[in-house]
């Protein structure tokens, strides 16, 4: 099955081939890939797993004389730019597919390439499963809403606001109650997002939260589960805040996206606007450790305003 890092060097080797027309039809790295599994997602990754993408990923591309991965240009580019200078300024500033040009009345080949590698990967994020070995690694109590499967959650979100009453029961006996904080890590529409991310924030925000003297009990794992999912949990377990990691839906700039609500006394039925929110949690937006730190100071304050959201004076 190839996952993520497999198709950016399959991408690379075949636009660095289409750039060099004396180069060999097979690219040698093909050889050493696992043959394609049409409907496979990719493996959600831990902490480890993905410091050794990116360092295979930076040697791969030393030793072919690629251009390191975060100030790679997504294409080409336009040869003939009114002003090349300006555009390159432009690109580096967003991840958006800028200035890719075109071949006739379609996308360059290049373009499309990473345009659907992308798209795969935000697929897979959606429809893969966060793995059983991360939520033991994390020590997070496991419960699922009340949706059946992927399918269910995906075409009904309302499933996985709520759950069973043999689950908050489940809950309630396992965690602790009447805590000041409660973690909450869930799959949302982005398992790979969790992958990437819940290592490197769970561990700061437990240390940060116990060095303010704030009590924090279990944090739980939601599998199928929504934002709002956070509010019958709170209710159950007596909680004063609860924190919920989850990921976002993926597009083609990231799948690894994560944000964190945070909810002061959060029940059923109440009001979108009460939920304070940090988004774009990952490697290229607001890295997880910095994140973590920002967060702890965050909970601290809506704890002593006794408040979360519009209500929220920063």
């Amino acid at each position: 099955m190839l996952n993520y890092t497999d198709i950016e060097r399959v991408v690379d080797e075949v636009v660095r081939s289409m750039r060099q027309p004396d180069a060999p039809v097979t690219p040698a790295v093909w050889a050493g890939l696992p043959p394609i599994q049409y409907g496979g997602a990719c493996k959600a990754r831990t902490a480890a797993e993905n410091t050794a993408r990116r360092q295979e990923s930076a040697q791969f591309r030393a030793q072919h004389g690629l251009p390191p991965d975060e100030t790679r240009l997504p294409d080409a580019g336009l040869p003939d730019a009114h002003d090349s200078a300006a555009l390159a300024r432009m690109i580096a500033q967003t991840p958006a597919r800028i200035g890719v040009g075109r071949a006739g009345a379609r996308l360059r080949t290049e373009t499309l390439l990473r345009l659907r590698a992308d798209h795969a990967a935000a697929r897979d994020a959606v429809w893969t499963d966060v793995d059983d070995s991360l939520v033991e690694q994390l020590a997070l109590f496991p419960i699922r809403t009340c949706c059946q499967s992927k399918a269910e959650f995906i075409t009904r979100p309302d499933l996985g606001r709520v759950f069973s009453e043999d689950t908050l029961t489940a809950l309630q006996q396992h965690c602790t109650r009447g805590i000041d904080v409660q973690l909450i890590v869930s799959d949302g529409l982005s398992s790979t997002a969790v992958s990437a991310n819940a290592p490197r924030i769970l561990p700061i925000v437990l240390a940060g939260l116990k060095e303010k003297g704030l009590s924090t009990g279990t944090p739980v794992f939601v599998k199928y589960g929504r934002v709002a999912a956070q509010d019958h949990i709170a209710q159950a377990l007596d909680a004063a805040v609860v924190c919920s990691f989850i990921g976002e839906r993926p597009g083609l700039a990231t799948a690894e996206s994560m944000s964190a609500y945070i909810s002061y006394r959060a029940h059923p039925g109440m009001p979108e606007s009460r939920r304070t929110v940090v988004s774009n949690i990952h490697r290229n937006g607001i890295p997880a450790v910095e994140a973590g730190a920002y967060l702890v100071d965050l909970i601290a304050h809506i704890l002593e305003q006794k408040t979360s959201g519009v209500a929220l004076v920063r």
